[in-house]
């Protein structure tokens, strides 16, 4: 279908290109905020562009959506489609920590078929094709197998009071990053509960479900890529035998988030 080799070539070339304007190299990078007051800055633009130019060239044909393009409903007729973010977690590259990344992920019918995320800052390049596995610099990824859901590993700033029986570790501002460690056996589970977008986890669920790890939506469902509305109701990632733990953990306040 594509030549993955040239497909992680070009995902890494677009991490060099973020890299010229990060901050923690001592470059001074043009931000504003966007409608809603995310951040954005030039080089998510640069990248941006860069990729939607040579993966248009490596699979011509292919739709495309990025969190910096404007959507164009003629996607929905592509059997494939490129799902983007230029730099997952903007917050940490504008201020020069090293917790973000580049993530391309390629749809096939509504599942992705491959994977990249490509974090420079850390020396790192992840890399997943559906039914093949998935990498980490090269190296087979085996996901966590966790057994016990008291004393899960999450990365999180902190706990609420109802989830203190879980153990913080590190959490990188991106949400692809920190779902492609449970992949790394570095979590044992990710959870967000909130609506996100197809860009911000498609590279990242292939990746952890390559590893062995169990994903899903916040309530526990499939998740689909490639919809009119590229949106779902959370993330969940988890190493498989603690997943529906997670699942019943989460169910009265996924349920109530959804509606607010």
């Amino acid at each position: 279908m594509i030549d993955c080799f040239t497909l992680e070539e070009i995902c890494r070339e677009a991490g060099s290109i973020a890299m010229r304007q990060w901050p923690g190299d001592g470059h001074s990078p043009d931000v504003w905020n966007k409608t809603g007051g995310s951040p954005v800055c030039a080089a998510d633009l640069a990248v941006d562009a860069f990729l939607k130019r040579e993966l248009t060239a490596l699979l011509p044909g292919a739709g495309w959506l990025s969190e910096e393009t404007a959507d164009n409903a003629d996607r929905l007729a592509c059997d494939h489609v490129w799902v983007v973010d230029p730099i997952d977690g903007t917050r940490d590259f504008i201020r020069g920590r090293r917790g973000w990344a580049v993530s391309v992920a390629l749809i096939a019918h509504g599942r992705p078929a491959a994977g990249v995320l490509v974090a420079p800052a850390r020396d790192e390049w992840w890399c997943a094709r559906a039914g093949e596995g998935a990498s980490l610099n090269g190296e087979p990824l085996a996901a966590s197998t966790r057994t016990d859901f008291p004393g899960a590993r999450v990365p999180a700033d902190s706990l609420m009071k109802e989830d203190r029986d879980l153990s913080l570790v590190e959490k990188p501002n991106s949400i692809a990053l920190r779902a492609a460690m449970v992949g790394a056996d570095r979590a044992d589970l990710v959870a967000t509960l909130r609506w996100g977008y197809e860009w911000d986890i498609a590279a990242a669920a292939l990746i952890a479900q390559e590893a062995g790890a169990q994903v899903s939506d916040a309530f526990g469902q499939d998740l689909a890529f490639n919809k009119a509305d590229p949106r779902a109701f959370g993330l969940l990632i988890t190493a498989p035998a603690i997943h529906q733990a997670a699942v019943e953990r989460l169910a009265e306040r996924a349920g109530r988030y959804s509606k607010a």
